[in-house]
């Protein structure tokens, strides 16, 4: 199919200005937060030597100014528990350091992950991928044309996964590229696309990028990662409907927080305002084992015990599936809802 898009160098959209002007600093978040004056917060500020802190300013606009606790600060905030190695916490947690070409995983028989990009708009501080070694997996043109190469001799793939990082930092002619040598692959059926870049600047869905998608031959979907019902707002849900009048699948997956969502309530409120927006409940992953988030752990029974108050809040579509991924496993695993006997 040919391109669509062409580069206009003379304009920057709106996403990139707000791309350009995130917030680094923890004391900058604070103060704008009037919480510079909290005995404990501003301990955690050299946490960035471990990992940087990127906030996009749409984002901390959706933060409660003066609550510590607020669910969207805490996932975003340095924190000295991130200088804790905790037991079972590796680098690695899920064993993807091993690429079959550069920034390719194929990780499911069936389905392959594309590293499009490296870096992401927000840091998480739960990150899974925090200590990944992108340097040697760079999203550029060259190790595109090898991982499309790859999937074009791997008839078995019919879904190409574009993860990161943010596989939406990227810009919208170079998705326009990349999408197009996809569909020149016959055995491809599905695009998804893992991101956070909408949830955190919602302009980044532009009208470009929705007639692209709405161009494909390949069934689109886009999975975000929401993991609170104050990450919802307006501008979001614009950009949700952008996308779904287009023709994308919106899917959810979140990560069980504790302190963020790790009551039932929490969760039905946010599976409930994630409908609101036109997106789907899919999955909620116990936390992967990477070292520096240990303090945000959910043990799998305490998971089990709100997944099963879950469900008597809210309708069944509107629950996601309980998983935490395996390195090596050909797929999710799902955590049976029945408590563990001790």
């Amino acid at each position: 199919m040919a391109h669509i898009i062409t580069q206009n160098t003379a304009h920057r959209e709106d996403w990139l200005h707000q791309l350009a002007d995130v917030i680094t600093d923890p004391d900058e978040l604070l103060q704008l937060l009037s919480l510079n004056t909290h005995p404990e917060l501003p301990q955690g500020r050299d946490a960035r030597r471990l990992f940087a802190l990127r906030v996009p300013r749409a984002f901390a606009a959706r933060m409660q100014p003066g609550d510590a606790n607020d669910p969207l600060l805490r996932q975003v905030l340095t924190a000295s528990a991130e200088f804790i190695n905790a037991p079972g916490f590796t680098t690695d947690p899920l064993d993807e350091q091993r690429s079959v070409v550069p920034g390719l995983l194929h990780k499911y028989r069936n389905r392959a992950l594309l590293l499009v990009k490296g870096g992401c708009a927000v840091n998480c501080r739960y990150c899974f991928r925090r200590h990944f070694p992108y340097q040697e997996n760079q999203g550029n043109k060259a190790n595109w044309l090898q991982a499309v190469e790859y999937i074009r001799q791997h008839p078995e793939l019919d879904e190409i996964i574009f993860s990161g990082g943010d596989p939406l930092m990227a810009k919208d002619h170079e998705l326009d590229w990349l999408i197009g040598e996809l569909e020149a692959i016959p055995h491809l059926k599905r695009l998804r696309i893992h991101t956070r870049l909408p949830v955190v600047i919602p302009a980044r869905i532009t009208a470009t990028l929705c007639q692209r998608f709405s161009a494909s031959r390949l069934q689109v979907l886009m999975v975000t990662h929401i993991n609170h019902a104050n990450e919802i707002d307006p501008p979001l849900r614009a950009s949700m409907a952008q996308l779904r009048n287009a023709g994308v699948t919106l899917l959810n997956q979140s990560v069980l927080l504790r302190g963020i969502n790790d009551e039932a309530d929490t969760l039905a409120a946010l599976s409930n305002a994630l409908f609101d927006a036109g997106i789907l409940p899919y999955y909620i992953h116990v936390l992967d084992k990477v070292q520096g988030a240990a303090h945000f752990m959910v043990s799998d029974d305490e998971a089990r015990t709100i997944m099963k108050s879950l469900l008597s809040k809210v309708s069944g579509y509107l629950v996601p599936r309980l998983t935490r991924e395996v390195g090596g496993e050909p797929g999710k695993t799902p955590l049976d809802l029945r408590l563990t006997q001790s």
